[in-house]
């Protein structure tokens, strides 16, 4: 190729990389208008008696008390950090890293925690981490030794993680989006006011006895609890959103959600996205700052456990007054404007960065307790607002995996970073320098990233819509016509390579029996869309089918079992291995039935006789068409239900070619689901029943292949490729 050419093919590139970027903006900002659309927008006024009402009392109450419990628990290590500390013979650094470790280990639980959220019923795996959450509060009393009570803690803080994936999935799919605020409000406000009540508490029965006796105690009201838990119903999922914006419930087949597509899917949601980074940012500084707290009043102002835990008391009683009424406005100005409800956090967040320095000047504890009070009051309904607004972006589908995404994000980056920071500053600084050297830049640029993330709300939640309603529409047809389900559907798919934006919109259908061929120019996104459908890439918008059932965020090896298989162009076989041998590895997955993995072996080689009769040569020895062939061979050995064939002809001779062909045309006559993806117009016109066109990631051209030839600008295209590349 000559300097000149790569130039060009340069140009084009760059030329299409810059049309589909501007597609993909132009078609943001035209989401952004579709404010109607987004579920809870306008709606009329609910009162919170009467959102309780129809999401029921019994789930409220149990999660009420299993969070407020989780406070408790949380107030005893931030009182008794001294007197365990001095228990231990340890130094304060290694007190504050447990005391941080203790928040992060939640991370440790929080992925199997949001993973188990979206499959199975969420009371019981709320009763069944509550009671080992129990078992390890009783641990950490027992423990003689601080290694002892490092594990203990390991246990309750992995326990402890189904707090924020299932507790929050689970109020978001029971409770009317219009009283959410509220309800996160109550939820903060009951725990604060546990932790009203925790420090004096604690520090009394820590005067009276020990501290250990705080968590002797503890464990009981857990476990009585936990009880209660199994016995919670479990809601619709996405019942709120779909009645806002369907009217209806739509009750939609969906396959398991795989934690890499998840994340995958997540990761597109530009507020999500954004939220999680600021709470990461916050972390560094919030979860050790009440340990450093409590070690400063006791250093600085002679404090006891019970003096430490009155002021703890007096700086809570702010918040839990003014909980409901930051609940309410929440919720009035969501419905109003989402973005404007997401900036409302991130504003709450950044003045609590200017009291941290004035705080700590004080010179007695009354004056700390009186500026601690106003910080506590912005923080805590920072952090009781952002669990709606996740609830909000993330699909129905994933709200367990996005709340356990966002614990780790907080928790692991924020509390373990923090509390590593914290233990090694606090030796050198001691605990005031460690908390404006930790708190101040990270408060003021969590909330700096809040405020940014609120412009991306609308179009998030404007997705969200579409893709309910794409739902809504696929279930009337299915309904409407129940014998007509394609067996493989792709519709609405969005897909990018990191910021370029190559799938635009595309969307096609392939029934039982059919061949569909799929062509187009190079880069025009043929192949993409097959790894879309395979599940080797995730969409950032768009569905997936098989035989009705959405498979979008399933994984190749689910969507292998349930019978779709790819075969790519190339080599797709093992050269040093024999031909038997290839073939029994390709069927080494039923080798628990001899029997069954052997017919597979002989029906395909009954569908292939040249590959019978030099069964024992080694692939290397093949040529390239019969390489081709064994691995078509190796992919029937699944009996696939539908076969992606990528570039049946990449790099073939005509007439290897042409007996391929032959085996396909077999396969057709027999009935098999085929796709075949082709930038032979001929092969295609041969082979296939209908075809698609792509060009730059559109679809330009759908229907009969016959009639594909007829259109000479695309036929041209096909051989010849487009001026663009």
């Amino acid at each position: 190729m000559t300097e000149t050419q790569l130039d060009g093919d340069a140009g084009a590139l760059t030329r299409q990389v810059l049309a589909a970027e501007d597609e993909q903006q132009a078609a943001a900002e035209a989401d952004v208008q579709v404010d109607d659309f987004v579920p809870g927008y306008n709606e009329g006024d609910m009162t919170l008696r009467e959102g309780l009402a129809k999401g029921g009392l019994a789930t409220f109450i149990v999660l009420l008390a299993l969070n407020s419990l989780d406070e408790l628990e949380a107030a005893a290590l931030t009182v008794l950090a001294p007197e365990i500390r001095d228990a231990f013979s340890v130094g304060d650094g290694v007190i504050v890293f447990l005391a941080a470790a203790s928040t992060a280990f939640v991370f440790l639980g929080a992925m199997p925690m949001g993973w188990l959220a979206d499959r199975m019923h969420r009371g019981r795996l709320i009763g069944i981490a509550s009671l080992i959450f129990g078992a390890c509060t009783l641990a950490s009393g027992l423990a003689r030794h601080v290694v002892v009570f490092f594990f203990a803690r390991l246990g309750t803080g992995v326990s402890k993680a189904n707090t924020l994936p299932v507790h929050g999935s689970l109020i978001a799919d029971q409770y009317p989006i219009g009283v959410r605020g509220r309800i996160a409000s109550m939820n903060v406000m009951f725990g604060r006011g546990v932790n009203v009540v925790a420090p004096l508490l604690v520090g009394a029965i820590a005067a009276a006895a020990s501290w250990r006796w705080a968590y002797y105690t503890l464990w009981i009201p857990v476990a009585i609890a936990a009880v209660f838990a199994f016995r919670l119903p479990e809601p619709v999922r996405g019942q709120w959103e779909k009645k806002s914006v369907l009217d209806e419930v739509v009750d939609a087949d969906t396959a398991p959600i795989s934690v890499e597509a998840a994340f995958a899917r997540l990761n597109k949601i530009a507020t999500l996205r954004t939220v999680l980074i600021a709470f990461a940012a916050l972390g560094f500084g919030l979860f050790t700052r009440p340990v450093l707290a409590s070690l400063f009043l006791e250093d600085e102002y002679g404090l006891s456990s019970f003096g430490r835990g009155a002021i703890t008391t007096v700086s809570g009683l702010g918040a839990v007054i003014a909980m409901p009424f930051v609940g309410r406005y929440f919720d009035k100005l969501y419905k109003q404007d989402p973005a404007r409800a997401l900036a409302l956090v991130g504003m709450l967040i950044m003045p609590s960065a200017l009291l941290m320095p004035i705080q700590f000047a004080m010179p007695n504890e009354y004056l700390f307790a009186a500026f601690d009070i106003p910080g506590s009051i912005m923080m805590f309904s920072a952090f009781a607002m952002v669990g709606p607004v996740m609830q909000a972006v993330v699909p129905y589908r994933l709200r367990g995996i996005g709340a356990a995404l966002g614990t780790l994000y907080i928790f692991f980056i924020g509390a373990a970073g923090g509390g590593l920071l914290g233990a090694m500053i606090i030796e050198a600084g001691g605990p005031k320098t460690t908390v404006l050297i930790l708190g101040l830049p990270s408060t003021i640029i969590g909330g700096a990233m809040i405020l940014n993330g609120a412009r991306s709300i609308r179009r998030d939640l404007a997705m969200n819509v579409a893709e309910l309603r794409e739902e809504q529409d696929e279930a009337e047809r299915q309904k409407r016509e129940p014998d007509a389900i394609p067996v493989l559907q792709v519709n609405d798919i969005d897909f990018s390579y990191g910021n370029v934006q190559v799938l635009f919109d595309v969307a096609f259908e392939v029934h039982r029996g059919e061949t569909l061929a799929l062509l187009g120019t190079n880069g025009a996104g043929k192949s993409t869309i097959l790894r879309v459908a395979a599940g080797l890439g995730t969409p950032e918008r768009g569905v997936v089918r098989l035989n009705g059932r959405n498979i979008t965020f399933s994984t190749p090896e689910q969507r292998a079992a349930m019978g779709m298989h790819l075969l790519l162009g190339g080599k797709g076989v093992w050269d040093p291995l024999t031909i038997r041998h290839n073939l029994e590895m390709g069927a080494y997955q039923y080798r628990g039935d001899k029997a069954d993995q052997q017919r597979r072996i002989e029906k395909v080689l009954d569908l292939f006789p040249p590959l019978r009769a030099a069964i024992d040569l080694d692939a290397s020895e093949l040529s390239g068409g019969q390489q081709q062939m064994l691995a078509l061979a190796r992919t029937l050995l699944h009996e696939p239900e539908i076969l992606i064939i990528d570039e049946l002809s990449l790099g073939l001779a005509p007439v290897a070619v042409g007996e391929l062909m032959g085996h396909i045309e077999r396969l057709q006559e027999a009935g098999q689901t085929i796709i075949i993806v082709e930038q032979s117009l001929n092969i295609a016109l041969e082979l296939a029943d209908r075809a698609i066109f792509l060009e730059k990631g559109h679809v330009r051209f759908a229907g009969p292949a016959a009639e594909l030839a007829e259109r000479d600008d695309l036929a041209r295209a096909v051989f010849f490729g487009s001026e663009g590349g």
